[in-house]
This record gives structure tokens, C-alpha cells and sequence, in this order.
């Protein structure tokens, strides 16, 4: 079967990548190579090395720079740029569902009032996407969601915690739109909530999330 690689950031969350990619190999049965984008390796180039072909599964929630200009560059530097490259894992109701699941298991309770919290992103397109993921979230919860970012977009979500609160709201719930522990975790732990999920990890939303795009990736013509 043609092998799945999968391409995480890197940074701190090379574990939870690592783990990530054993969990779609156990479920799946696939071939499942892991590459990183920035930061540390194996890189893209290194990965693809002995690889004749693969769909390309980029492991992040919003389409930004790495996803859209940097993974491209290098599967076409590397002599890959012929491999089907999925859309980002994010957003989707899968993981929707799985932010739901997580902030459930944080303490959340219905009446709360609810923030999306994202990296934050100087891309539009990806700051859309988490708005996006927002709306997904807000269907699944049957209350409006807000959105904040840890850096480099606004609103931060500890302004808007704060803000919230000083409108009256009781309690307020912040469900992690991110993959895995690390500095912008920290900063969402520290928010100020009542509330603040775990990062979505390994969570079987996330596994099924990264099959459907492969498969649908298997399932598109070639051009």
C-alpha cells in the first residue's frame, strides 16, 4: 500500500507527533513516515529520500506558512513534488468533536461560556480556519465559541478570559486548539479559565482525521 507521511512542525511537539504516527500505523496497518517541517529532523528531504512515493499528510490544525509555502518548497527540492499532498488536518468536525471530548474531560459544563484558543498566526487564511473550527465547535456545543490566540493575532486569550468575566460570564471554559504541549500551551494554561483542556495529542479524532485525508488523497484521480 502507498505509504503515508506524515509532516508535523516539530519543536516540542515531536513527541506527541512520534506517538501520532504509531497510532495510524496500529489502527491502519499502513507504512507511516514522520518528517518534520522546521526545527528538527528527520526533515522532509531526508524522509522522502527512499521513498518512490507517498500521500503527503500535513499534521496541522490551519493551513499557514508551513503548509502552504514551506512543505511544497521542500517535497519539490527534495524531488518530490509529484506526491499527492493532503489539505491540513485542521479543521474538521472530527476534531470538533475530539476539542469537545477534551474540554469535557477538563470540566467543562454546559452554561459555560466557551474559547476556541489557537497558536495564532500572521497568515489570514489560517486564522480563518481556526474561526472555522470555532463555528464547528460551537455546533457540537449549542453555544456560541469564541476565538483567542496564544501570540501573534488578536484577540490573546487571556484579555478575552478577562474580558468575559468582566461581562458577567460565571464561568468560562477554553478548549486547546493545539496538537501538543509547549510554549503556546503553556501560555493557554495560564489564561485565567476556570477551564482549559489538554492539547488534542493522540486522541482518536486526530487518527481518524489524518486517515480520511489519506484516503481521500488514494481516492482522487491522478492528474
Amino acid at each position: 500500500m502507498t505509504p503515508l507521511l506524515l509532516v508535523a512542525h516539530g519543536s516540542r511537539s515531536g513527541d506527541v507527533a512520534g506517538s501520532l504516527a504509531s497510532a495510524v500505523a496500529a489502527r491502519s496497518g499502513l507504512d507511516v513516515r514522520l518528517a518534520y517541517a522546521d526545527v528538527r529532523g528527520p526533515t522532509v528531504a531526508e524522509t522522502v529520500a527512499d521513498l518512490p512515493h507517498a500521500v503527503v499528510v500535513p499534521a496541522f490544525l490551519a493551513a499557514g506558512h508551513h503548509v502552504r509555502r514551506d512543505l511544497p518548497a521542500q517535497l519539490a527540492a527534495a524531488g518530490a513534488g509529484a506526491f499527492p499532498v493532503t489539505r491540513a488536518i485542521g479543521p474538521d468536525p472530527l476534531l470538533a468533536s475530539a476539542a469537545l471530548d477534551r474540554l469535557r474531560e477538563a470540566g467543562w459544563r454546559h452554561g459555560d461560556a466557551v474559547v476556541l484558543a489557537a497558536a495564532g498566526s500572521a497568515d489570514a487564511v489560517a486564522l480563518g480556519q481556526v474561526r472555522q473550527a470555532a463555528r464547528q465547535l460551537q455546533v457540537a456545543i449549542g453555544r456560541r465559541v469564541r476565538v483567542g490566540f496564544a501570540a501573534s493575532a488578536a484577540p490573546r486569550v487571556d484579555a478575552l478570559v478577562a474580558g468575559l468575566r468582566a461581562a458577567g460570564e460565571e464561568r468560562v471554559a477554553v478548549a486547546s486548539w493545539l496538537l501538543a504541549p509547549g510554549a503556546f500551551a503553556d501560555r493557554v494554561a495560564a489564561c485565567g479559565a476556570d477551564v482549559v483542556s489538554a492539547p488534542l495529542g493522540t486522541h482518536p479524532g486526530v487518527v481518524d482525521t489524518i486517515l480520511a485525508r489519506y484516503e481521500r488523497a488514494l481516492a482522487q484521480p491522478a492528474a
